[in-house]
């Protein structure tokens, strides 16, 4: 069996409803949960080539109705992710705006952000997304350089989010907040003086989320 018939092969109903509830319905669910989910795709990423990137694989996955498939695939993506460059952003852009939600965004923003790291001429591409219509690709864009640390690129950093002040959308200003407290672990100070310069703009969410370690 391919990992396509191993994963409807082990699916649960029950824990599908369950699953899918939790989701808010978004997505029908196969009733794989993460232990299981990973156990029974550790073979095929352990066995995963690391060469070139299969995109027409990666697609599969998100043309298959159950979510479990696009967990799989971002998997696979991050097992691969040392030899993603510029050329696969258009592709990544693709599949985020394509049955899109914070479960999957959230492992192709770190997956974006390695690329942009080891090609710099991404930060454009990023800092578009960070303008755009898709609250989605917004979302990446403001978390793309979470775990830097050190690397974070503070400038690139505040732009991006100064273009996402002043939002209503949840998504955005958790990011916002999110992208902040990570980088607060590394430089408390700068992102004190990021939340006091700009407090009045952003959303009580984004303040409260990033003032968590500072």
């Amino acid at each position: 069996m391919d990992i396509f018939d191993i994963y409807r092969a082990a699916a649960d109903p029950e824990k599908a409803k369950q699953m899918s509830a939790y989701m808010r319905d978004q997505f029908p669910f196969l009733g794989l949960q993460t232990p299981k989910r990973k156990k029974l795709s550790l073979e095929f990423l352990k066995e995963t080539p690391k060469s070139a990137p299969d995109w027409a694989f990666v697609f599969k996955c998100w043309e298959q109705p159950e979510r479990e498939f696009q967990y799989l695939a971002v998997n696979y993506l991050a097992k691969i992710a040392p030899v993603l460059t510029a050329d696969d952003i258009a592709n990544l852009r693709e599949i985020a705006v394509n049955k899109p939600w914070w479960d999957t965004i959230d492992g192709l923003d770190v997956i974006t952000g390695d690329i942009a790291l080891r090609f710099p001429k991404v930060n454009d591409t990023l800092l578009a997304w960070s303008a755009d219509r898709d609250f989605w690709l917004r979302r990446i864009a403001i978390d793309h350089q979470r775990g830097r640390k050190e690397r974070t690129d503070a400038g690139l950093l505040s732009r991006i989010i100064v273009n996402n002040l002043g939002q209503t959308e949840f998504f955005i200003n958790k990011a916002i907040g999110w992208s902040l407290r990570e980088y607060s672990k590394t430089n408390p100070g700068w992102v004190r003086g990021f939340v006091a310069g700009h407090s009045a703009e952003m959303s009580p969410l984004s303040v409260r989320e990033a003032s968590k370690y500072i």
